[in-house]
């Protein structure tokens, strides 16, 4: 009957044992995605969606130009043994702490989002950790408040509560080697640019800015990306994202020319160069500060 249903298209192998009605599965690729990581775990009994495919889950962000989504679905199974891979997807082995085990909206076993940064930082240099860690932690502030706005990512009390929690994931996990970016971690980046500038500018030795920080202007408060007060020295990273449209553009040359006249100083840089060539940016922003 299932040999029927298969060759009739009324039914969809997902993995070897697990069938879906095909009118059920979904056309985008991140729900695809985690259709496979739910099939892994009607297979294995107590396994966990972990890794990348928790990642999907958290809507956590790829420290480089991938996308978790196009990994292979990723589970963490009960039990000693090496990582491995079965039917497609990679089984990690181990036993995860309750308190870091959750549901998602489906009501499948997820890490939580603390729980799946550290796995996915460790082993990462510096900036791409961070990136994962800034993410995580501006997660658990949205979880903790009602709505979130940037006044509460640069809330210190969150976001000492939401360090403390990847803390106790990273000391769970045991050797994820992340005690600096832990250390640095900040809920009010916003984008992965902005963390790795962070990451990159750390282990030059320059000084770390204040992130989107709030400055009072004549035409109302402004929040640079990157802002150096003891320099009066403003960063931007530009992206795509913010010049999507022609008014977009011209919005940030009025800022820019906003910021200039009170007598900032402004250095930007392309998202794409602290991607590929941070030591370009690493740079511009030492001769802006006059170094």
């Amino acid at each position: 009957m299932i040999r029927t249903q298969l060759a009739s298209g009324v039914l969809t192998r997902i993995r070897q044992g697990v069938f879906v009605a095909t009118a059920g599965v979904p056309d985008d690729p991140p729900d695809k995605h985690l259709l496979a990581a739910h099939a892994e775990l009607v297979v294995h009994t107590g396994a966990v969606i972990s890794h990348q495919s928790a990642a999907v889950v958290w809507a956590l962000p790829h420290p480089g130009f991938d996308r978790w989504h196009e990994c292979a679905p990723s589970v963490t199974i009960p039990g000693p043994g090496a990582r491995s891979r079965d039917a497609g997807a990679v089984h990690h082995r181990g036993n995860l702490p309750p308190a870091q085990v959750t549901r998602d909206e489906e009501g499948y076993a997820v890490t939580t989002v603390a729980r799946t940064a550290v796995d996915l930082a460790a082993g990462r240099d510096l900036p791409d950790a961070l990136v994962l860690c800034d993410a995580a932690m501006r997660r658990v502030v949205d979880a903790m408040v009602s709505r979130a706005h940037r006044a509460q990512y640069a809330n210190p009390r969150l976001a000492r509560a939401a360090r403390e929690l990847l803390t106790q994931a990273a000391e769970a996990h045991g050797r994820s080697g992340l005690t600096t970016a832990l250390a640095l971690a900040d809920p009010a980046r916003e984008s992965v640019p902005e963390s790795l500038t962070a990451g990159h500018l750390h282990l030059a030795g320059l000084p770390a800015p204040l992130f989107q920080h709030k400055l009072i202007t004549p035409v109302g408060p402004l929040y640079p990306d990157l802002y150096w007060p003891d320099l009066g020295l403003v960063g931007e990273c530009d992206g795509a994202m913010k010049y999507s449209d022609a008014l977009g553009y011209v919005a940030e040359k009025e800022r820019e020319q906003v910021l200039r006249d009170l007598g900032y100083g402004i250095v930007r840089w392309l998202a794409k160069e602290v991607m590929l060539t941070p030591q370009v940016v690493v740079d511009r922003i030492a001769r802006a500060m006059g170094l």
